[in-house]
């Protein structure tokens, strides 16, 4: 069965959601954050001494960004699964570096790939060579990368590295990832002339992610100006290898946190540092807007709900990831609502809009789709298989969705492995009272 570029494959590990008869009551300790784990790994591996990833996130993505990186030459241990060291080495080829599904891999590591002394091969499951890479691969050349590639600027590909790269000026429209601007950056501190990026295009997404990118590379000796709207130049020279304290996940915390709006409960996620490199105030404004109160103390990020959840309109373009969530939310409320700015979640593990829009349309539910969103208009639902397309983020809409109505069942809850492998344990876990 397939829907636009969606294809629904038979049920691998169906997993029925929990629904919840009391309001969830919970204190947590979530895994590290993805996106800081995969920048300070590429970083560590591009530093002049050793580094130290306290709290790291040992899931699929960051373990394949690991591997990635081990078989250019950096050695990598974990000395347990949330402390990682990472040692550079020269950097050499032949490579092959399988992305998975993980858009880090795939945009940040070819820029990296570019500073071996060899060839490296590009390759992954089967949905990330409908991702794009095109803008990517044209940045790198016009900076004097060698690339091969078979398709139409997607995988597979390979980079001829030749053990420098010369950088410099260049030109991108990252309107379909800000990832692309990212992966330029973290490298660019070891390219000969460093680099100039000018976005041009529409907006950038995901705005919070490159602000976290320039403060790590600043954190770890990098010059970096991003004064000039869309224009990023990142200064040649040494980065030091450091202690890198990795905060909890935001995006895999939401589900929880939306949870106790869902139930009127109460959800506390541990470890929260005062200062943040993720959207935490945005997380705050919406939750806040949707019926929720959100509060920092020494026990950690607390999110309250009173079992009433509040229809929004937003614009999702910072902060995309919580699209999935959300709109298992909105699906609950007591209001219509209306998200925009997210169009360019079709390009992700899976077309998340159609994805989201067909999946809840099969509970019940009054959905439609736009070409940057969705607007909802809530009803009650009924239970069902939730196909989640290999995709975290639906598995995790498709868990929120049935704490409240019975009978929703996904056809792979496994897919969260993705970015939390012990998601399953830990949300039925809170819903039947065992955190």
């Amino acid at each position: 069965m397939t829907v636009g570029n969606l294809t629904a494959t038979r049920p691998l590990q169906p997993w029925t959601a929990p629904t919840a008869s009391d309001p969830v009551s919970a204190t947590l300790r979530l895994p590290g954050s993805k996106s800081l784990t995969a920048r300070a790994l590429v970083l560590g591996a591009l530093a002049s001494g050793p580094s130290t990833l306290l709290g790291a996130l040992r899931a699929r993505d960051t373990e394949l960004m690991a591997g990635a990186l081990r078989a250019m030459g950096a050695h990598m241990s974990i000395a347990d699964d949330d402390r990682w060291l990472v040692r550079p080495h020269r950097l050499v080829g032949p490579a092959h570096v399988d992305v998975g599904l993980a858009g880090t891999v795939m945009r940040f590591v070819p820029p990296v790939a570019g500073l071996t002394d060899g060839r490296v091969t590009f390759d992954g499951d089967p949905a990330a060579r409908t991702r794009p890479l095109g803008p990517l691969v044209g940045a790198l050349r016009s900076l004097g990368v060698r690339i091969d590639v078979t398709g139409p600027g997607s995988l597979p590909l390979t980079v001829l590295g030749t053990g420098r790269v010369t950088g410099g000026e260049v030109v991108i429209d990252a309107s379909a990832s800000s990832q692309l601007v990212s992966g330029l950056l973290l490298a660019a501190p070891r390219f000969d002339r460093g680099v100039v990026v000018r976005h041009v295009g529409p907006p950038v997404p995901s705005a919070p992610h490159l602000r976290m990118t320039v403060q790590m590379l600043r954190a770890a000796g990098a010059a970096v100006d991003d004064g000039t709207p869309d224009v990023w130049t990142v200064e040649p020279g040494p980065l030091s290898g450091r202690v890198w304290e990795i905060e909890p996940d935001l995006s895999g915390a939401v589900p929880f946190f939306a949870a106790a709006l869902v139930t009127g409960g109460e959800v506390t996620l541990r470890g929260w540092p005062r200062s943040s490199a993720q959207p935490v105030e945005r997380l705050r404004s919406l939750l806040h807007e949707m019926g929720g109160q959100v509060s920092l103390s020494t026990a950690g990020l607390t999110v309250r709900g009173t079992g009433t959840v509040h229809g929004i309109t937003a614009d999702l373009a910072d902060v995309s990831e919580l699209t999935p969530v959300l709109t298992a939310l909105a699906m609950l409320a007591d209001s219509p609502s209306v998200f925009t700015g997210v169009g360019h979640i079709r390009g992700h593990e899976t077309d998340r809009i159609a994805a989201l829009a067909r999946e809840f349309t099969g509970l019940g539910a009054d959905v439609t789709e736009s070409p940057d969103g969705l607007e909802i208009r809530p009803r009650p639902l009924r239970g069902g298989v939730f196909r989640t397309y290999h995709d975290h983020r639906m598995a995790h809409a498709a868990a929120v969705t049935g704490l409240a109505v019975p009978g929703v069942e996904l056809d792979d809850v496994s897919c969260t492995s993705k970015t939390m492998p012990e998601f399953p344990a830990l949300w039925s876990g809170m819903v039947t009272g065992g955190n």
